[in-house]
This record gives C-alpha cells, sequence and structure tokens, in this order.
C-alpha cells in the first residue's frame, strides 16, 4: 500500500511538472494578432484568468492566454489606471445593446471615464495614465454590461474630490 502511495506521489509531481512547464511553453500570439482579438489590454495572464471567471467561451479564454504576460508578483495584477474613454462608433451601438446599457445606467458611476464616439470604432476602453496618456486599448465588443462594470471598479482609480 505504501508503495502504491509513493507511485501515486510520483505520478502526481510529474503531473504537476509537465502541465507547469506546458503553460509555460504555450503558443504566444503576435501584439497585433492580439489586438485584432481584442486583448491588446490584457496584458496579464491573472486578467485572463479573471476573465475566464466572467465568460465561458473556452476558446475566448485561451486566445487571452495566448495575448498574456506571466504575472512577475502581486502587484503587477493590481494595475490601475487613473482613467479611460469609453470609444465606440454611434452608429454601431444598436449592435451593442450592453454598451448602450453601460452608457445610459451606469457610466455616471464612473466620473473619470469618458465616453467618445469614434466614426467606425469598435466598442473598446482606451486606458489612461495619470497625465490623461494612453496606456491600453481592450476590446469589449463581446462584454457583458456586467463585466464592463466589474472590470472599471477593478481598474479604474476613484476620481479624487477636487
Amino acid at each position: 500500500m505504501s508503495a502504491a502511495r509513493g507511485y501515486g506521489l510520483v505520478v502526481l509531481a510529474f503531473a504537476i511538472v509537465a502541465s507547469a512547464s506546458l503553460a509555460s511553453s504555450r503558443e504566444q500570439l503576435s501584439a497585433r494578432q492580439c489586438e485584432d482579438l481584442g486583448f491588446s489590454g490584457l496584458a496579464l495572464c491573472s486578467d485572463c484568468n479573471a476573465f475566464a471567471e466572467y465568460v465561458k467561451d473556452q476558446e475566448l479564454v485561451s486566445d487571452c492566454l495566448k495575448c498574456c504576460t506571466e504575472d512577475s508578483d502581486d502587484e503587477t495584477s493590481k494595475i490601475t489606471y487613473s482613467g479611460a474613454l469609453l470609444e465606440v462608433c454611434m452608429r454601431k451601438l444598436v449592435f451593442y445593446p450592453e454598451i448602450v446599457g453601460f452608457i445610459e445606467e451606469e457610466k455616471d458611476k464612473f466620473p473619470s471615464v469618458k465616453v467618445q464616439y469614434v466614426f467606425n470604432s469598435p466598442p473598446k476602453l482606451i486606458m489612461l495614465d495619470e497625465d490623461g496618456q494612453f496606456k491600453d486599448t481592450i476590446r469589449i465588443d463581446n462584454w457583458k454590461r456586467e463585466h464592463v462594470l466589474q472590470f472599471l471598479r477593478e481598474k479604474v482609480k476613484p476620481a479624487s474630490p477636487k
């Protein structure tokens, strides 16, 4: 019985090592391919893991994991932004009822998030640093309103009172 348990531990250890090496050698996509998929702003794999909790599409999560970089420590998963622009084409809004719902009913909860209408632009969040400069872009075509809310709550610093 002890030998069987020892064998089981060896198999388990091998499985852990194999899965770790598989994860580290997974296919990575180019920055352009990632941007086309809408993942240019989700740079950390912990963001993909959080994304997987909300989006049950394994292919989408797999694409996210192909575009992310490993978190170097717990602090990097806490990256926040000073503000954001929600960029979308006004003519295409009819195709994105979740984004319309966010703009009409939830956007005022985020004073540092502005809506910018740009012809032919798919819905995306342009994340801004302290100086109001572009930091990251995240496509949100398929996000539900609650996903946008959760992301902004976690990633955008509350506006400081003036």
